[in-house]
Formats: C-alpha cells, sequence, structure tokens
C-alpha cells in the first residue's frame, strides 16, 4: 500500500488506477527497484524492454528475460484479485532466471529500501509504447544513449510456444472434420491479446471461441479469477453443451481453468495429475525426458500417485513459484504445480495458463476423448482424489493470525495427536500433524511454517493456511482431501464426500464463531 501511495504521489496521479500491467509507471518503478539492487541504478541499468501497448503476460515476461538474458523484469498486477481504484496493486520482481525473486532477494530488496533516503525520475521523458522499436535517450548516466525498446507483446512468447507443441495436431483439433468448439474467457485481463494471436489466428479457432479479450483497468467489475464463482459467464456457456472445451485465464495469464462439454469441472488437483500422466503427448517432453514433478503442498496427492507409476520423484514445497524455480534450475524438475489453477514445467520459471490450455488441447487430439472421458479414464487408473478449498477472504488481520496461532497450539499439542473424530458413520483418526517445513533439496534453505496439517490415517488430510496474495486483508483457507480408489464410489460430488472433514475443520478453528461469518467466500 506505501508503495502505491508513493508511486501516485511521485507521478502526480493521486486517482492511480492500478491497470493490470501499466507500463506508464514501469519505467519509474524500475528506478525505485533496481536502486534497492545496485549501489547506484544509473550506473548500471541501459536498456529497458517493455510489451506494446504495456501489455505482457506474466510468462511472456518469464520469456522474454530468458531469451535476451535481462538482469531481471517487473511486473505491476491485481493478478487474480479485482483491480480498479480501491482494488489489489502488485509489484512483482523477477530475477535474471525469470522467475519470482527468491526470500533472500526479496529481503535484501527491503533493508535496502529502509535505508533509501532519496532517488532520481526522469519526469519529461517521453516513451512512445505503442510504437515497435529501440528509442534512444540522452540521459545523465555513463550510457549514451539510453535505450528503450518496445517489442510485440505476443512474438517471442509464441516463438517458444511453437518449440513446444505440435501446432498442426492442435490446429486439425479445431479446424479440422472432426473439430471441437471451444470457449476462451480472458476475463478482460492481459490475456486478451494472447488468446486471439495465438488460438485464433495461428491455431485457427474461430474468433467468437474468445470473449472478455479486451483488457480493462477494473477487469470489468469482476475479480479476474479462474474458478466457478467468478468465471459465471464461462460456466453458462458450457453447460449448454454446445462446446467441447473451455478454459479461463486469471488477470496476467499465469493460471487457468478447464472445463468439459457440459460444463464438467476439472479441479487444479486433477489437472496436473492428468498432464503427468500425459506428457507423452507433447513433442517437447518426449525430446527432454521427464526428471521429476513438484507441486505445492496444499495440492491435492493425486500428482504423487502417478509419479509412483512413472517412477520419478516428487518434491513437495511451500505456496510460491520461487521454489519451483530453483528445482528446476538444477534440473531436478520437469512440471510443477499448484491447487490454485498454476501449472508449468521447466520451459519457464513461471506458471503460464495458455501453456496448460495447450497441453489440454495435445492430450485432446492425440487421446480423440472428451475432457470428461480422459478425466474419468485417470480416475479408474489412479483413483480419485476428492478435493476442495474453501477460502474466507477479507479477514481482519488480527483474527486470521490469532485463529492461526490458537489452531497451530492446539494440533500440535501431544494429545492431539491419535485423536478420534466421529462424523456421522465416518470415524477418522488422526495419525500425524505439524507445521509444513521446506528443506530446499538444492541449497539447504529452511522455510517454515507454512501451513498446519492434519494427516489421518486414511490418507485424508485436512491443511489451514494463510494466503499472502494480498496485505490489505487476510485470506485464511481450509483444504480437504480424501482418496477413493473403488470407481463405483467416484460419481459422487466432492462436498457431500468431503462435509465430516469440513465439519472437524469448521469445528477445531471456530473460524465462523470468531470472525461472525457464516460460509466462506469461495468454494473451489
Amino acid at each position: 500500500v506505501f508503495l502505491c501511495k508513493r508511486i501516485g504521489s511521485v507521478l502526480g496521479l493521486y486517482n492511480f488506477y492500478p491497470i493490470h500491467i501499466c507500463l506508464y509507471v514501469c519505467a519509474r518503478v524500475c528506478l525505485l527497484i533496481f536502486k534497492s539492487l545496485s549501489t547506484s541504478f544509473s550506473t548500471q541499468i541501459g536498456r529497458l524492454v517493455i510489451g506494446q501497448n504495456g501489455i505482457l503476460s506474466t510468462p511472456a515476461v518469464s520469456c522474454i528475460i530468458r531469451k535476451i538474458k535481462a538482469a531481471g523484469g517487473i511486473i505491476l498486477t491485481a493478478s487474480h484479485s479485482p483491480g480498479g481504484p480501491g482494488g489489489e496493486f502488485g509489484v512483482k520482481f523477477e530475477v535474471a532466471n525469470g522467475g519470482p525473486a527468491p526470500d533472500m532477494v526479496s529481503d535484501k530488496i527491503y533493508q535496502i529500501s529502509k535505508t533509501l533516503e532519496e532517488y532520481a525520475i526522469c519526469p519529461d521523458l517521453k516513451v512512445d509504447l505503442s510504437r515497435l522499436g529501440r528509442q534512444e535517450f540522452d540521459l545523465e548516466n555513463k550510457f549514451k544513449p539510453f535505450r528503450v525498446e518496445i517489442v510485440d507483446s505476443v512474438d517471442i512468447y509464441l516463438n517458444l510456444l511453437r518449440s513446444i507443441f505440435d501446432f498442426n495436431a492442435i490446429r486439425n483439433l479445431l479446424t479440422g472434420p472432426n473439430q471441437i468448439k471451444i470457449r476462451i474467457d480472458a476475463m478482460n485481463g492481459v490475456m486478451g491479446p494472447y488468446v486471439r494471436r495465438i488460438l485464433c489466428d495461428e491455431l485457427g479457432a474461430p474468433a467468437n471461441s474468445a470473449i472478455n479479450c479486451i483488457p480493462l483497468e477494473d477487469f470489468g467489475g469482476q475479480p479476474p479469477d479462474p474458478n466457478l464463482t467468478y468465471a459465471t459467464a464461462l460456466l453458462e456457456a458450457m453447460r449448454g453443451g454446445e462446446y467441447g472445451f473451455g478454459a479461463a485465464f486469471d488477470a496476467d495469464g499465469d493460471r487457468y481453468m478447464i472445463l468439459g462439454q457440459n460444463g464438467f469441472f476439472v479441479n487444479a488437483s486433477d489437472s496436473l495429475a492428468i498432464i503427468a500422466a500425459n506428457l507423452s503427448c507433447i513433442p517437447y517432453f518426449c525430446q527432454m525426458g521427464v526428471r521429476g514433478f513438484g507441486r505445492s503442498m496444499p495440492t491435492s496427492t493425486a500428482l504423487d500417485k502417478v509419479a509412483k507409476i512413472m517412477k520419478v520423484p516428487v518434491y513437495e514445497t511451500p505456496t510460491g513459484w520461487r521454489y519451483f524455480s530453483n528445482l528446476m534450475d538444477s534440473g531436478r524438475c520437469s512440471l510443477c504445480g499448484e491447487e490454485s489453477f498454476g501449472t508449468g514445467s521447466d520451459h519457464l520459471r513461471e506458471k503460464d495458463g495458455l501453456w496448460a490450455v495447450l497441453v489440454w488441447l495435445s492430450i485432446l487430439a492425440a487421446r480423440k476423448q472428451s475432457v470428461e472421458e480422459i478425466v474419468r479414464d485417470h480416475w479408474a487408473k489412479f483413483g480419485r482424489h476428492y478435493y476442495c478449498r474453501f477460502d474466507y477472504e477479507a479477514l481482519e488481520p488480527r483474527t486470521a493470525y490469532f485463529i492461526m496461532r490458537d489452531l497451530e497450539a492446539l494440533i500440535t499439542d501431544k494429545s492431539f495427536s491419535h485423536q478420534q473424530f466421529a462424523v456421522g458413520n465416518n470415524i477418522y483418526s488422526v495419525e500425524r500433524t505439524d507445521s509444513f517445513e521446506y528443506i530446499d533439496p538444492v541449497d539447504g534453505t529452511v522455510t517454515k511454517r507454512q501451513g498446519l496439517r492434519i494427516i489421518f490415517s486414511d490418507a485424508s488430510r485436512l491443511i489451514f493456511r494463510m494466503s499472502a496474495s494480498s496485505h490489505v486483508r487476510a485470506t485464511l483457507r481450509i483444504y480437504a482431501e480424501s482418496y477413493e480408489k473403488d470407481p463405483s464410489q467416484h460419481n459422487k460430488e466432492p462436498q457431500a464426500v468431503l462435509s465430516p472433514l469440513i465439519a472437524i475443520a469448521l469445528k477445531i478453528s471456530q473460524i465462523h464463531e470468531r470472525t461472525g461469518r457464516k460460509g466462506p467466500t469461495v468454494i473451489t
């Protein structure tokens, strides 16, 4: 909040609109961030590369950083949160590998920021963000001239995707004699230009397949969060049965959601596991091989079942893509994902929504089955992981903190171990509990207190975690997971199967009593 207000004040924008990637202020924000990273910005940075019209998706930023070997990159984004006046505003710094800044870099930036007493700005620097090409300026630094390069927002990223996928196979799926109709929702975030250029122009999907493709400052008044709560336009269209495949993206393009015909929902954990089981459909993995998988701790263990059959390791990390980046840089991890609809591979160091959608289209093209048939076949082979997440958003931070503090004291007490909970006809025996701690296998870094876990004797799990995506208000998340091997039990509603576990979670956390809420804000 402080940084947002300072930016607005410095630029004279007192009614500051935090649009997704507002590159009007990017050069000024570069001054702030890079000043923290070097002794003197003016003697270190000589070239800025900016997307045309100030538009770049997070995966595209990662791609460009790696392609041109940049020192780093800055993304101004509301991510999947509400935008516009009074909405969210975030500054993400990507390091030279194209991934999120690791904790040690973020901590260093923060420490140096406390010592800054002044910084220089260039209020008269006029940059035409619409004109492709290099623009040169004479500034008071050692670089003569100082260069600002405006690049096509899609080109470099599209060329990378061409090297990963069989575009002819996907094009035939969308335009051939047995074509399927698709529906893609960009949710008025940054992904509109990418959807139109890649899925429509390059791969042949009809132009009317894409909706909400104009990037808007407030995302049309809805949170650009690809889930069943907010992507309602897509869900209703899919329920009509006209479309065989549907997808939605968040504002900066690193998250996605998959729907099948008649609105068949694929949860993010299942999507990750199904992608892992079908990597042979992707030329990139046929050439590069598969070295290992990664998942965030709250993500369901469906991926683990696939990894066991494929005989590759699984790395369980805290939530945050920076933990995967280290694994991929060391050659340990080829595919990774989070339950919040983020999935990616070692082609970049960021999660990549459009990449995941192209993987799904490749699987559909290779297997010649519907989305639902592919999911049900996967369940029959590996078992079904019933899974849901309850989000309690916009909580008062102190209330959320004390709920988590008291809950940690409760479940880590010795008396809680091996406790039994009876809910209806179900009896759950606690096998172990902990506050999740991660030791990075690459550099030995220890990350503590990354969520509270209760694991029961039947492998069911309850997880409680505070979200770090917003610091104005707090979000507390409850995750429930239950594994079912019997195919005859795979057609139940997740909420019905998981209701006993949720009842236990609500009882021990007392979240409704302590917040005054009657239920979660979002269920996924």
